[in-house]
């Protein structure tokens, strides 16, 4: 049975959660302004993976599981703003003539009656607007929307190493790079190339869900429960000669009984412990790391579950 978003009850309690992932073999995240090699912290030499690269990953998930396969078109209240070549004014105009609202002419004045009316058809459309928040103030106006889900940079729990290994493409893109082709040792040369990895990472996000934006943007408990699922298998439907090997390890949700919370959120975050099981070895895998949480003392009114 499909949840209708347009009256399903928003989040009201407050959540911080913890996400641990790891990478063999893979590049996580490259950075563009550096040859594409893996996020780096120059100063203490740890890996990050940006919030944007980890919203893209859930992003991918949901219209994946909410698209339906014969027709391409997405659930109710289940699209995706920030999507592969989307061309984001067109969702905008959309907001509009759905809602009957007139297009002012650019540079003019827009109505704030009309954004607003716009601004709750584009929350209750895209699950991403409702959930992360985004700027729509672009030349049709739908004004603004702060998200109820933030996530941190993840950050490597140990300083990385970025290795680098040269590839050869044997193949050659046109005839005119055919013909320039020479012989070397006995083989025809090829394209060179380089590829960019990590040998092994084990990173760490936080993560903050707020009852008082959620009641804003209508992010209800049905939405809650696809990105704990999006974030715990994301991952899996990522898979790419960079990206083989990554995993989500644990999802650890402290849940509150009420909207303000019961204890700040970095004091909860401190109760989970990551240690090196041998500090002598470099990481090679999630199994070289023992993961614990101190649930004594707990504050009254927080609960701590593992959602994987």
């Amino acid at each position: 049975m499909t949840t209708d978003v347009n009256t399903a009850a928003a989040v009201d309690r407050r959540y911080d959660f913890v996400l641990l992932f790891d990478v063999t073999n893979g590049n996580p995240n490259g950075d563009p302004d550096a040859g594409n090699q893996p996020r780096i912290d120059a100063e203490t030499g740890r890996g990050i993976v940006t919030d944007v690269c980890l919203k893209r990953k859930v992003r991918d998930f949901v219209s994946l599981v909410k698209t339906d396969r014969d027709s391409g078109e997405a659930e109710p209240g289940y699209r995706i703003y920030v999507q592969h070549r989307g061309v984001l004014e067109r969702f905008h105009r959309e907001a509009y003539e759905v809602n009957g609202l007139a297009i002012e002419e650019k540079g003019k004045a827009k109505k704030a009656d009309s954004a607003e009316r716009a601004r709750v058809w584009m929350c209750r459309t895209f699950f991403d607007i409702r959930t992360f928040g985004a700027v729509l103030t672009l030349n049709i106006n739908c004004g603004q929307v702060r998200g109820p889900v933030q996530l941190t940079f993840a950050t490597s729990i140990d300083p990385i190493m970025q290795d680098e290994f040269t590839i050869v493409r044997k193949a050659v893109a046109s005839e005119k790079d055919a013909a320039s082709q020479t012989e070397k040792h006995g083989q025809v040369t090829g394209t060179m190339g380089n590829k960019h990895f990590v040998p092994y990472g084990l990173y760490c996000c936080h993560g903050f869900v707020s009852p008082h934006l959620a009641a804003d943007t209508g992010f209800s408990n049905a939405d809650l429960e696809l990105l704990w699922q999006a974030l715990s298998m994301m991952f899996e439907f990522d898979r790419s000669a960079a990206r083989g090997e990554m995993a989500t390890r644990k999802l650890i949700v402290f849940e509150h009984d009420s909207a303000l919370g019961s204890a700040p959120a970095h004091s909860l975050f401190r109760r989970v412990k990551i240690e090196r099981i041998d500090a002598t070895k470099p990481p090679r895998a999630f199994e070289d790391y023992a993961v614990t949480i101190d649930t004594d003392s707990l504050p009254q009114g927080v609960t701590v579950s593992e959602k994987v």
